[in-house]
C-alpha cells in the first residue's frame, strides 16, 4: 500500500520533470538535472524521474552516473522499456554487450513498436559478430518506421560487409532520400558502387560525403583510391594528403597514397607509406602484399615473398596474396649466382599449388587475382617458357572463364559481312613502342572497306598519338573502368576479332584475354612472348624475326606475316649534340651505348661487356638510369663485379646517365661508334632508331623471337654480318666497330642506304586482311 503522503510526492515530482523537460529543450542541461534530483527527492520510487535524470546526466558527459540513474529506473520498474532501451545503448558503448542485448530484447519486449530500440539491437548483435541477427532487427525496424533514415543508412552499411551489393544500394539511397544530410550513407554508397563497377557514380557518392562532412577522413581516402585506380593519380594525392592531415595515424590513407607513389614509378617513397601503414596497423594484408609487389619490382625478390606470405597469414581466404606469392618467384632482375634450374623448378611448383588453391568455392572470387602479378619477366630468361606459361594460361582462363559463365555473357557469332570488325585490346593508343613499333601501322593503313578497327584503350593518358587512333577507328572506348564495365563495352561492340598486341603487360588486357569475348582472338609481339592461354586462338608475328620451327614455341597458331611483320614510318631525326663533358665521357674514348632496361641484362652474359672493355682497353659504355633507380644500382653492382674479375677500372669503363629526350638521344646515337643490344631479349625500337641515326647494331641472334627483334631488322636490309652467332663474334664485333674508323664508316653507309627497306612496308598489312577475312 503507498503511502498517505505519495499522491502529493508524485505530483511534486510531476512539476519538477516538466519544468527539467523545459530547460533540457532550452539546452540548459545543469539547470535539467537539478529539477529531476528534485523529482527523485519528492518521489524517491518514481522511476520516469530518475529515467530523466539519466538522459541529462548522459547529456551533460557524465556517462557513469547516467547508467546508475538508468539501473535505479529498473530496480523501480524492471520492465520500464525506455530505461532498458538506454541502459542497453550505454552498456553497448561500454562493450559490455550480453547485458546489454538483454536489456534491449526486454525493451522491445516491453514496447513491441520501439524502432530505435531494434537498431541498437542490431549494433549490439553486429558487435557480437551476429551478422544475420543484426540484419533481422535492422529489418524489423524498417517495418515500423520505412523512412526512418539510421535504420537505412545502417542496413546498408551492413549489406555491405555482407557483399549484398545490390541491395545495399538501394537501402542506402532510400536513406538519403530520408536524409539528405548523411554523410555516412553517401560514403556506403560509394563503397558500394565500387563494387558494381559503376566508379562514376561511386566517385560522384564519395565527393557528396565529403562536401557534406568536409572532415571525413575515410571518405577522403577512399575518394583518392578510386581516383588512383581510374589513372587519375594527380586528383587522387590531395584526396590522400587531405585524409591524413585530417587523420595522421590513418594507415589506409598511408597505404593509398603508396599506391600512387607506386603507380607513378616512385616505389622507394611508396615502400616508405606501406612500411609507415604497417607500423600503424600491422593488421591490414593490403599493406603487406602492396609493400611485397614494391619490393618484387625493385628486384628485392625474396623480401618480397615474406611480405606476401605476411598477407596470406592476415587473410588466408583473399586470393591475391596467394597469387602474388607464385608470381614473386619469378625475379624482376637475377643476380650473379642465381640457379636459374632451381627458380624455375620452384615456380612450377608455385604454379600447381596456386591451381590445387583455387578449388571449387575458391575460384569464385579468382578473377580479383588474375593478372594482379604477372609472370612478366620469364621472357627475360634465355628459355622456352612454352610448358610454364601453358599452365599459367589454363589457370587463368579457368578463373576467368568462371567468372564471365556467372554474368552470363557469350560471345557473338562472327558475320558475314564486311567490313570485318576487328577490336583492339590495349594500354598504349599513346606514345609508346608497342603501338609505334605495332599498333599504329595497323590503323594507318588497313583498308576501312574491309577491316573496321574498335579501340578498346584500357588507359586514359591521351597524347596526339591517341588522336590518330581516333580519328581512323570506327569506335573508340576509352578510359579506367572495371572488368565489367570493359565486358559490357567489347560485347556492345560485336567484334567478329579481337586482337591483344601486348598481353602480358597490363592486368585488365590479361582479365579480358582469358576470357572468350569474339570468335577469334589472337596476340601479338608488343610482348614477344607466347600467352599460354586457351583462349587465343593465334599469336601474329614475322617471318623475318622468327626462328626455324617457331610454332613450338607457342601455345597459339603462329601467323607468321611477311618480313617484319609491321608498317612503321621513319621518325624525323632532329638531333642535339650531347654534353659529353658534363656526363664526364671523355670525348676521344671509343664510345658503345647500351640503352637496354635493366631486367635485359642477365647476368649470364655480364663478362662479355667487361671483356669488350679488356680488349678496347680505354673506352665507355653508356648505360640509362631506368626509372626504378634500384634496379639500376643492382646491375651497376652486378657489372662493377664482372669488370672487376677482369681486373679493370668499372668507373673508367661505365657510365650510367639519365634517360635523355629523344633529340638527345639521337645526338648521342649519332655520336657513339656502336649500338650494343641486349642478348637474349633484343631491342626493336631502340635498334630502329640507332639504324635511322646510322649507327651500327651489335646484336646475338637468340633462340626465340624476343632475341631476334635487331638480328631480323639487320637481316632484312642485307646487314647479316652485324649478327652475331656467339658471345665471342658478338665481342669481336663490337670491339672492331670501335676500333676500326674505316671498317665502321664504311658499315654506316650501307645502313644509310639501305634503311630505308625497315620502313613503310605495306606486305604484312595486306597479309593481315587476308587473313582477317580468311577468319582463321
Amino acid at each position: 500500500m503507498p503511502s498517505a503522503n505519495a499522491a502529493p510526492g508524485r505530483k511534486e515530482a510531476d512539476r519538477c520533470i516538466e519544468l527539467g523537460m523545459r530547460s533540457e529543450d532550452a539546452g540548459r542541461l545543469e539547470e535539467a538535472r537539478k529539477h529531476y534530483e528534485a523529482a527523485i527527492a519528492a518521489a524517491p520510487s518514481y522511476a520516469s524521474a530518475h529515467l530523466n535524470l539519466g538522459i541529462a546526466l548522459e547529456g551533460l558527459g557524465d556517462a557513469a552516473a547516467a547508467a546508475r540513474a538508468f539501473e535505479s529506473a529498473l530496480a523501480i520498474e524492471p520492465d520500464n522499456a525506455f530505461a532498458n532501451y538506454n541502459l542497453g545503448r550505454m552498456l553497448y558503448t561500454r562493450g559490455e554487450l550480453q547485458h546489454a542485448e538483454a536489456l534491449l530484447r526486454a525493451a522491445i519486449a516491453g514496447k513491441p513498436g520501439f524502432p530505435e530500440a531494434q537498431v541498437a539491437l542490431a549494433n549490439t548483435l553486429d558487435a557480437r559478430g551476429d551478422l544475420a541477427a543484426a540484419a533481422a532487427s535492422l529489418e524489423a525496424a524498417l517495418a515500423l518506421r520505412p523512412a526512418y533514415a539510421g535504420a537505412l543508412r545502417n542496413y546498408g552499411m551492413l549489406l555491405c560487409r555482407l557483399e549484398r551489393w545490390d541491395q545495399a544500394e538501394k537501402v542506402l539511397r532510400r536513406a538519403l532520400d530520408a536524409d539528405g544530410t548523411d554523410a555516412d550513407a553517401g560514403y556506403w554508397l560509394g563503397n558500394a558502387l565500387v563494387r558494381l563497377d559503376r566508379l562514376d557514380e561511386a566517385q560522384q557518392a564519395y565527393r557528396v560525403a565529403v562536401a557534406r562532412r568536409p572532415r571525413f577522413a575515410e571518405a577522403w581516402c577512399n575518394l583518392g583510391n578510386l581516383l588512383a585506380d581510374r589513372g587519375s593519380r594527380d586528383e587522387a594525392a590531395p584526396c590522400l594528403a587531405k585524409a591524413l592531415e585530417l587523420k595522421p595515424d590513418y594507415a589506409d590513407a598511408h597505404v593509398g597514397m603508396g599506391n600512387v607513389l607506386g603507380a607513378s614509378h616512385r616505389l622507394e617513397e611508396a615502400a616508405d607509406c606501406y612500411r609507415k601503414g604497417i607500423a600503424l596497423d600491422p593488421t591490414i594484408p593490403q599493406a603487406h602484399l602492396n609493400l611485397g609487389t614494391v619490393l618484387w619490382n625493385q628486384g628485392e625478390w625474396r623480401a618480397a615473398l615474406e611480405c606476401h606470405r605476411a598477407a596470406i597469414a592476415l587473410n588466408p581466404n583473399a586470393p591475391e596474396p596467394r597469387w602474388a606469392l607464385a608470381m614473386s618467384h619469378v625475379p624482376v632482375l637475377r643476380e650473379t649466382g642465381d640457379d636459374l634450374g632451381a627458380m624455375r623448378r620452384q615456380f612450377t611448383v608455385q604454379l600447381d599449388e596456386l591451381d590445387r588453391w583455387f578449388d571449387e568455392r575458391r575460384s569464385a572470387t579468382g578473377h580479383l587475382a588474375v593478372g594482379m602479378a604477372q609472370p612478366f619477366w620469364l621472357a627475360y630468361q634465355d628459355e622456352s617458357n612454352r610448358d610454364l606459361l601453358r599452365r599459367y594460361g589454363a589457370l587463368c582462363a579457368r578463373l576467368m572463364g568462371k567468372w564471365q559463365a556467372q554474368q552470363g555473357w557469350r560471345p557473338a557469332a562472327r558475320r558475314t559481312r564486311a567490313p570485318i570488325r576487328v577490336g583492339i585490346v590495349s594500354q598504349f593508343f599513346r606514345n609508346h613502342s608497342v603501338w609505334h613499333a605495332i599498333v599504329k601501322g595497323w590503323f594507318q593503313q588497313l583498308d576501312q572497306d574491309r577491316v573496321a578497327l574498335v579501340a578498346f584503350c584500357l588507359d586514359p593518358q591521351e597524347d596526339d598519338e591517341t588522336r590518330v587512333a581516333k580519328d581512323r577507328a570506327a569506335r573508340f572506348e576509352q578510359g579506367h573502368a572495371g572488368l565489367r564495365r570493359w565486358v559490357e563495352a567489347i560485347a556492345d561492340a560485336q567484334p567478329d576479332v579481337l586482337i591483344y598486341p601486348e598481353i602480358g603487360m597490363d592486368p585488365m588486357s590479361l582479365k579480358l584475354a582469358s576470357m572468350r569475348l569474339a570468335p577469334l582472338q589472337a596476340a601479338s609481339w608488343g610482348h614477344p612472348e607466347t600467352t599460354g592461354l586457351p583462349t587465343i586462338d593465334c599469336y601474329l608475328s614475322a617471318s623475318g624475326l622468327e626462328p626455324p620451327q617457331a610454332q613450338a614455341h607457342y601455345t597459339e597458331r603462329l601467323v607468321a606475316l611477311p618480313n617484319l611483320g609491321c608498317y612503321v614510318q621513319p621518325d624525323p631525326v632532329q638531333a642535339v649534340p650531347p654534353d659529353l663533358a658534363g656526363w664526364g665521357i671523355e670525348a676521344d674514348a671509343p664510345l658503345l651505348l647500351c640503352p637496354g632496361s635493366p631486367f635485359k641484362y642477365a647476368p649470364e652474359h655480364d663478362w662479355v661487356l667487361a671483356e669488350i672493355a679488356r680488349q678496347l682497353g680505354r673506352c665507355r659504355l653508356v648505360f640509362f638510369n631506368y626509372r626504378t633507380r634500384t634496379l639500376s644500382s643492382k646491375l651497376r653492382a652486378r657489372l662493377a663485379a664482372a669488370f672487376a674479375q677482369r681486373g679493370l677500372d668499372f668507373e673508367r669503363c661505365v657510365s650510367f646517365i639519365d634517360w635523355q629526350e629523344k633529340n638527345v638521344f639521337y645526338g648521342l646515337l649519332q655520336r657513339a661508334d656502336a649500338f650494343l643490344d641486349t642478348i637474349g631479349f633484343s631491342g626493336f625500337n631502340t635498334a630502329l632508331q640507332a639504324l635511322q641515326c646510322g649507327l651500327p647494331v651489335v646484336t646475338l641472334e637468340g633462340r626465340f623471337l624476343r632475341g631476334r627483334l635487331a638480328s631480323g631488322m639487320l637481316r632484312h636490309i642485307g646487314l647479316q654480318d652485324l649478327v652475331a652467332g656467339s658471345a665471342d663474334q658478338y665481342i669481336a664485333l663490337a670491339v672492331k666497330l670501335a676500333r676500326d674508323p674505316a671498317y665502321r664508316e664504311a658499315v654506316r653507309r650501307r645502313i644509310e642506304e639501305r634503311r630505308v627497306a625497315l620502313f613503310e612496308d605495306t606486305a604484312p598489312i595486306r597479309a593481315l586482311e587476308a587473313f582477317l577475312a580468311q577468319g582463321a
